[in-house]
């Protein structure tokens, strides 16, 4: 028998028996699954022979729900999870999955219920904090990991959510890189920290650090979805089809859903000259139309119709744009509209802020006074004439810019914004605007 048998052998063993089932066992999990993609599949097949169990224990469930969680299926995980047997495990797990489902405030409270259970207190405050650095609270988060002290600190996750949440507070970069930095030589595995250098070197037009150690962060398990989309445009950019294909299909694998792989595994696929999966593209097509249906299609209460009209929200695509935050800013809209928005989108597998990122911003219109009537003609063109580069197209497309028009109205800040556009990109983009003699807005 060989190694690789065994390896998977130990694996489904792992999962499948009926032994006590703790941190230690997940670590494991992820570890083999790291070394080992193909693991990733054993790891579903014994899922899938848990789901079939009907005589499952609570502690069977804990278990169940911790491995669907890392197969990235977290509303089946907090479905499981909600009824296992109420552990601290159990709680902590949940709370991830309304983390990733976008729900901060509701994962906050869990990870208070799961460290009074009995979990691990420092690692419930890191998650703690990493949940108010999503939902914007800055100081807030930075302020807990200020209060966590002793062995707590010299983690990998200690550093790298610092390191995160410093590097969103501003001006404080070459301090965030250098925790990121400590995290990785403490876990070189550590997905977040090298996802989180990679793109500071990267911002930085350092190419080839950021090409590397996207490719590490992409080896590690669970892998973030920007690492591996990252990854891919990288690829395409040098001309690697079949590498890139594989990043979204890793996405694809987790999140059949996925609307930006399976929008990019086609594009790969076509330019590459590969087989294409139209079961991919009939579930992206089948999502786009769900995005586009107007918001006034579903019974809503006349106080949430009158706030989204409100709003100008008038989809079910600009409801996944827009934040629970931004919703809850606008007058008379409050937790009983929220939940009922919450339940329709859920309805459709979707979530609020869940595309938050495409949302275009309210640039200032362009003063076209100065221009000649073939100038301001230029403006109408499409993007496309620009001929740019695979990675600044995709910008474009995640900025929802269509026009050199809207492009102009963009700052050098605001390109850089944008996920896996750094300053190799944003110069590329003003040599082709210069070219038609235009700038963008402060340059």
């Amino acid at each position: 028998m060989s190694d690789l048998e065994i390896e998977v052998l130990d694996l489904k063993e792992l999962v499948l028996s009926n032994n006590s089932f703790g941190p230690s066992d997940v670590t494991s999990i992820r570890n083999a699954i790291t070394e080992n993609y193909g693991h990733f599949g054993e790891l579903r097949d014994a899922v899938g022979e848990m789901e079939a169990d009907t005589m499952l224990s609570p502690a069977g469930k804990t278990k169940m729900g911790v491995c669907q969680f890392l197969l990235g299926r977290f509303r089946d995980s907090l479905e499981t999870l909600q009824s296992a047997d109420g552990s601290a495990m159990a709680l902590f797990y949940q709370a991830r999955c309304q983390f990733e489902l976008r729900h901060y405030d509701e994962a906050i409270a869990t990870y208070e219920a799961a460290q009074k259970s009995g979990y691990n207190e420092d690692e419930c405050k890191i998650r703690t904090a990493e949940s108010h650095r999503y939902a914007g609270r800055i100081e807030q988060s930075l302020a807990i990991l200020d209060d966590i002290f002793g062995p707590a600190e010299q983690t990998p996750e200690y550093m790298y959510q610092r390191a995160a949440t410093v590097a969103a507070v501003g001006g404080r970069l070459e301090e965030a890189m250098t925790l990121y930095e400590r995290a990785i030589n403490t876990d070189p595995n550590h997905a977040g920290a090298l996802f989180g250098l990679a793109l500071e070197n990267d911002r930085l037009g350092n190419d080839e650090e950021s090409l590397a150690l996207y490719e590490r962060a992409a080896k590690a398990f669970p892998t973030g979805i920007g690492a591996l989309i990252n990854l891919g445009l990288i690829y395409e950019d040098r001309d690697q089809y079949d590498r890139a294909q594989s990043c979204y299909k890793r996405i694809l694998d987790c999140y059949p859903e996925h609307p930006q792989a399976s929008l990019y595994i086609k594009d790969a696929s076509a330019t590459g000259n590969q087989l294409y999966d139209e079961e991919a593209q009939r579930r992206n097509d089948k999502l786009a139309q769900i995005l586009n249906m107007p918001v006034n299609n579903f019974e809503l209460s006349v106080r949430s119709r009158n706030c989204l009209q409100k709003m100008g929200i008038d989809t079910i695509g600009d409801l996944t744009r827009t934040t629970e935050a931004e919703l809850l800013s606008s007058k008379n809209f409050g937790e009983t509209s929220l939940f009922e928005i919450r339940e329709m989108l859920t309805s459709k597998g979707l979530s609020l802020g869940q595309f938050a990122h495409e949302k275009k911003s309210n640039d200032p219109p362009i003063d076209t006074s100065h221009m000649s009537p073939d100038e301001q003609a230029l403006l109408e063109r499409p993007i496309s004439d620009l001929n740019l580069s695979v990675r600044a197209r995709k910008c474009m497309a995640r900025l929802q810019l269509n026009t050199i028009g809207e492009l102009i109205r963009k700052t050098g800040d605001d390109m850089l914004e944008c996920k896996n556009f750094g300053v190799t990109s944003l110069n590329e983009v003003r040599e082709k605007l210069a070219d038609l003699g235009l700038k963008m807005r402060g340059d």
